[in-house]
């Protein structure tokens, strides 16, 4: 008995501020997740696991020791399977579809990089290092598992604050973007209708997509290779239609361990030392300027189709160029019928917002190209 209290008595002593705030914050992501259903899938896990690697004497989180954490980390986080693996599953859920009945949509694809490269440069200004900057900047791509992946590359030591930050703008799209959207359009060009007329995408041209999308990503920016790559062959699998068993594996059992493993790790790196900082509230505050720059973008250059098209492209549709798939076209319908319940901009959206998927995954490949120097 002498000895479990000696035992609780050291770990209680061992606690700091920083490990109880840390904790605390993991319960703030554990009630987001619970009550108000914020990105409930990582959100859970990462609260979980802040809450986790903040108490004392476990080792929990220590590679040394064999604890779960650190061993997760070094074999899905350090090795950056996790995030290529949840690539696949995303690819075998998305329908390019809207993307190739639209082509044009790949430019607000391109469009809501903006946020990107805006922060990366005002990171700079700031003092950070170029790659602490480039890790900070892809909280722009407004895509959690890029996000991951080249922070991990770049800057190891801020994945918890930029991970934290990527997944929670990614919960409040429906609060972010109506705003901006709001500000930088006309009633009347909210109100611009525009006729969906489904065209025919053959099979052949489903297949061949990815398999040509990798191709020419990887060729131009061999950096972005594994991204595109992991996120392709899962889309190939669905579109081939003859391994049906292997895409939903893809879409449920493998997204579905990698998610908590993922999300597990990432709250492992959540500790008071490393997360209490100024440091940690600047990336935070430039994540929100990334995503409010990255829905401008694409607003704006939607305004400038609205001018090219004769003032029949709706720009509200720019919004959806970011990667917050399907969230932010659902978004972009949403506030159309504000303005004329009739209209419909839900699949135009679609189209604009896969093209984001892609384009998130490119900005990744390139800002990993820049900081080494080569593409």
């Amino acid at each position: 008995m002498a000895h479990l209290i000696e035992i609780i008595l050291q770990a209680v002593l061992a606690l700091t501020w920083k490990n109880l705030v840390m904790m605390a914050v993991g319960g703030v992501l554990i009630y987001l997740a619970v009550a108000k259903d914020y990105e409930p899938v990582l959100l859970l896990p990462i609260g979980f696991g802040a809450i986790l690697t903040n108490l004392p004497l476990t080792g929990i989180a220590d590679v040394d020791q064999h604890g779960l954490l650190g061993i997760l980390y070094e074999a899905g986080v350090a090795t950056e399977l996790f995030p290529l693996l949840i690539f696949i599953g995303i690819g075998a859920m998305t329908d390019f579809g809207p993307l190739l009945e639209n082509p044009r949509m790949a430019l607000l694809g391109a469009a809501g990089q903006l946020g990107i490269f805006g922060t990366l440069m005002l990171a700079l200004a700031l003092g950070f290092d170029l790659n602490e900057a480039a890790s900070i900047g892809i909280i722009g791509a407004i895509d959690g598992p890029t996000a991951i992946y080249v922070s991990s590359r770049l800057a190891p030591e801020l994945l918890g604050p930029i991970a934290v930050a990527a997944y929670s703008y990614m919960s409040l799209v429906p609060i972010i973007q109506p705003p901006v959207m709001r500000l930088l359009t006309t009633d009347a060009e909210r109100k611009v209708r525009m006729p969906y007329t489904q065209r025919e995408i053959f099979k052949t041209t489903r297949v061949l997509f990815p398999v040509v999308v990798t191709i020419v990503v990887s060729l131009i920016s061999p950096k972005a290779s594994p991204l595109i790559a992991t996120l392709m062959f899962g889309n190939l699998m669905r579109e081939s239609g003859v391994v049906e068993r292997l895409s939903k594996s893809a879409q449920n059992e493998i997204a579905n361990i990698t998610t908590i493993f993922l999300g597990l790790t990432i709250g492992s790196t959540m500790t008071g030392e490393s997360f209490i900082r100024t440091e940690t509230v600047l990336i935070l505050a430039m994540g929100l300027l990334a995503f409010v720059l990255d829905t401008m973008g694409g607003v704006l250059f939607g305004k400038l189709m609205y001018l090219l098209s004769g003032k029949k492209f709706n720009p509200l549709i720019g919004a959806a160029g970011i990667s917050a798939f399907p969230m932010s076209a659902r978004i972009v319908q949403r506030v159309g019928q504000e303005y004329d319940f009739g209209n419909f901009l839900l699949m135009h959206a679609m189209g604009a917002n896969t093209a984001g998927q892609l384009g998130s995954v490119i900005a990744g490949g390139i800002v990993l190209a820049l900081v080494s120097g080569a593409f």
